[in-house]
């Protein structure tokens, strides 16, 4: 009888071992991940930022609104050939802008 709980309790400490062995987080080995990253160029790793997301999603929500407006169902007061038209120099003129951008 003493043998067989001297048994189980060493099972048991042997179970919770390995199940602490099993969901402790690996630390990260760094001797492989040095000359890893060592050996590829800053360029590569860095993705290069958007140039003048600003004015892109400035476009974009003009061009939306200028389509709701042409496809609207009413006139806007009159005010909708006007609103058209503006609408359509705005977006030439951000796009000018991107062309000429020297950054």
């Amino acid at each position: 009888m003493k043998t067989k709980i001297v048994s189980l309790l060493a099972l048991a400490t042997l179970i919770l071992a390995f199940t602490f062995i099993a969901t402790a987080p690996a630390a990260p080995n760094l001797a492989s991940a040095l000359p890893a990253a060592a050996s590829r160029p800053a360029a590569t790793t860095a993705t290069p930022a958007e140039p003048h997301p600003e004015i892109r999603e400035a476009l974009g929500a003009l061009r939306r609104a200028k389509e709701h407006v042409e496809h609207a169902a009413h006139d806007f007061g009159g005010h909708r050939v006007e609103a058209i038209e503006a609408t359509n120099q705005a977006i030439k003129q951000l796009e000018l802008c991107l062309k000429y951008d020297k950054d």
